[in-house]
């Protein structure tokens, strides 16, 4: 069972690698989908994949992932549940800045089984972002995935000043308010 390291590969000239990982497909390949739709200065390459740890024998064929997507659906205790699981393959250091968190279904309240509290305690947990979002929504899937693709772009290294571990210290900034 491989975990995933930021660091162990080096990363492709003028690219980017998102991985999202969660139990809808569905959505993860629509917002997939919109983003590679997106306008942007560099190549995007999408994984996806519906828990972690993704399969050690192709490690090898496995580029390296500048930015990893947990996504959570609100109405579903068992996608925070395979979230919570899956954290464990991940190696502590792509908590500092490559790791954000996207909670989709938010349009829906009446519907939802997971407390939006709780999942703001995890983002708190692993110092990283809580996105909120309704995916089936294009507008909203549009602004999401001009979002990750920002964010994509600055954990690749493509925006010039500045880093990843901005995203650590805005987590910080704001629990401090």
């Amino acid at each position: 069972m491989a975990v995933l390291r930021p660091f162990d590969k080096l990363p492709k000239l003028n690219s980017g690698v998102l991985l999202f990982v969660g139990s809808d497909e569905e959505l993860q390949r629509r917002l997939a989908e919109t983003i590679l739709q997106e306008k942007k200065d560099f190549n995007i390459n999408i994984h996806l994949a519906t828990s972690l740890p993704l399969p050690s024998e192709r490690d090898h064929l496995r580029p390296r992932i500048d930015l990893v997507v947990f996504m959570i659906d609100i109405k579903s205790k068992y996608s925070l549940k395979n979230v919570e699981t899956s954290l464990a393959y991940v190696d502590a250091s792509y908590f500092l800045g490559k790791v954000c968190f996207l909670v989709t279904g938010v349009g829906r309240k009446n519907d939802c089984s997971i407390e939006t509290n709780a999942v703001c305690k995890l983002g708190e947990a692993y110092c990283s972002p809580v996105l909120f979002c309704e995916l089936e929504l294009e507008g909203v899937r549009v602004a999401t995935a001009q979002r990750l693709v920002r964010m994509l772009g600055i954990c690749a290294g493509h925006i010039p000043g500045v880093s990843a571990l901005s995203f650590v210290s805005l987590m910080r900034k704001s629990n401090d308010d």
